[in-house]
């Protein structure tokens, strides 16, 4: 019996460790690719291999919390169970990411405006050894955009085009975006962005045009690397338009709809 116990005490010890151990692997692929120690592709397939290997351990403690739920052996079981946590919450994470890389289009460029999208300009110096190209994609593109986020158009605030300026400035600022570029007479600003884990760029162009008495707010979100950014592009815009609405009363604003 002592001998069976020590036995799934040490199995339980295996399966926690391995569940630390990979969950530490799956963390540093992504610092790993932030921090330039390795290319992203690189980053991403030591993410993949540590969810697969989490997989095992996941299996090996969900065992063993069986084997030990109903046995004097409480150290296993705590093992097990902490073991069991770890690895259930690398899994979920991963099993996140497929379901959103499955639920949108695999694009990397979002803009408000797909007719006139806004130009880059002293980014495509930053961007001159990125694989993927500054230039929107056209209709190919746009057609995916427009079903997979049909609430992202061009915005109307009834304010002054110098107004508009300064409230998209002091927003992007809050959004914590390097500002590389800005162009206060013609309404143009220009930032960098960084996603949290991979630290991935992504940048970003605003143009602030009169329309009327009011001021027209675009925008384009496009990724450096990668075919798909799994929606961050967009993300990154509707919360800049959701700061905007927030800011302005909505007696002042308007989403403009346009035919496309």
């Amino acid at each position: 019996m002592i001998k069976e116990q020590n036995n799934i005490l040490i199995f339980a010890f295996a399966g926690f460790y391995l569940a630390i151990v990979f969950t530490l692997t799956a963390i540093f692929s992504g610092l790993g690719t932030r921090w330039a120690l390795w290319d992203f592709r690189t980053g991403l397939k030591i993410f993949r291999w540590a969810v697969y290997a989490e997989m095992i351990a996941f299996v090996i403690t969900l065992v063993l919390c069986i084997l030990t739920v109903n046995k004097q052996s409480k150290p296993a079981f705590t093992l097990s169970i902490i073991g069991f946590l770890i690895s259930i919450s690398v899994l979920s994470i991963a099993l996140k990411w497929m379901y959103t890389a499955k639920s949108v289009p695999a694009i990397h460029d979002i803009t408000t405006d797909i007719e006139n999208p806004p130009e880059f300009d002293m980014i495509l110096k930053l961007r001159k050894d990125a694989p993927n190209p500054p230039e929107y994609g056209g209709k190919q593109i746009s057609s995916q955009q427009i079903k997979a986020y049909p609430d992202i158009k061009p915005t109307i605030i009834k304010l002054i085009k110098i107004d508009a300026y300064e409230l998209c400035l002091a927003i992007a600022k809050e959004m914590n975006w390097e500002i590389v570029n800005t162009k206060q007479n013609e309404g143009f600003i220009e930032a960098t962005d960084r996603t949290f884990w991979f630290g991935f760029k992504d940048d970003i162009v605003i143009r602030i045009t009169p329309f009327d008495n009011s001021s027209r707010i675009d925008l384009s979100s496009v990724s450096r690397v990668g075919r798909s950014d799994i929606g961050t592009n967009a993300k990154r815009i509707q919360k800049f338009l959701k700061k905007l609405e927030n800011k302005i009363p909505r007696s002042k604003l308007r989403l403009l709809f346009i035919l496309l």
